[in-house]
């Protein structure tokens, strides 16, 4: 019979694994289980820049979400501030219930010249929209050996997942058209905070990532009622904060 304290270590031994399992891996295409907390709706950001002694304003950043049926698309729209105008819209389409992406379509405006690109999701790649006039990505072709979500749809998706005190999640992101291909990213339910929100203090989980740049971490406020993202901060490699906070 094994001696009281080989049981009391390996007692310690299991719980001290089971503390560092492995995140949960999110495969495209399974049903999310808060996918009912999104709303149609829209939701504006502003984005600023923080620094020691200053605020510089970027833009004010609206997204919006609508659904047709089996597909969900949203809608985003950045208005920049400042010297130089410009304005970005992107649409993206996707599987109601899983997120799984289908298209997505980017349309920047600056110093008076337009730049179209569109791209299609598929299981084992991304590629340009043939059939979208003047698209400037339609050559692109990028082999993602795990599919991918559409990366500039994280706040949504994160939204849909079940958060909760010591939730981990892992799953493959891509943004369209950058020369980094597909990969796997993990985020961290870190704890709960209350913060200042639109209408008063608003009870959140705090959401953590390295994006893969270890040292480098980026915190995010999801509402706990809603699951909404109601502020985000990311240090920038010259030291000054970037914060997404929300409007309204």
């Amino acid at each position: 019979m094994p001696h009281p304290s080989s049981r009391l270590l390996a007692a310690l031994l299991f719980c001290a694994a089971s503390a560092q399992a492995a995140p949960q891996y999110i495969e495209v295409g399974t049903p999310l289980p808060r996918f009912n907390l999104l709303k149609e709706g829209s939701h504006r950001y502003l984005r600023y820049l923080r620094s020691a002694d200053s605020n510089t304003a970027i833009d004010i950043w609206q997204r919006d979400i609508h659904f047709d049926g089996k597909r969900m698309q949203i809608r985003q729209r950045w208005d920049a501030v400042g010297k130089t105008p410009s304005v970005k819209w992107l649409e993206s389409t996707f599987e109601t219930g899983t997120f799984r992406p289908y298209t997505h379509i980017r349309i920047t405006e600056k110093d008076g010249k337009k730049t179209i690109e569109g791209f299609a999701f598929a299981p084992d790649k991304i590629t340009g929209m043939p059939e979208l006039a003047d698209n400037t990505q339609k050559a692109l072709s990028v082999a993602s050996p795990e599919a991918a979500f559409n990366f500039e749809t994280d706040i949504e998706f994160l939204q849909a997942l079940p958060l909760a005190e010591g939730y981990e999640a892992q799953m493959v992101f891509y943004h369209a058209g950058s020369p980094a291909g597909p990969a796997r990213y993990t985020f961290k339910v870190a704890g709960s905070e209350a913060i200042a929100g639109p209408a008063g203090p608003v009870d959140c989980w705090v959401v953590t990532t390295d994006y893969n740049t270890p040292g480098s971490i980026s915190k995010s406020w999801f509402a706990k009622n809603t699951q909404l993202m109601v502020r985000q901060e990311g240090k920038l490699p010259d030291g000054r904060m970037l914060v997404k906070t929300l409007i309204d």
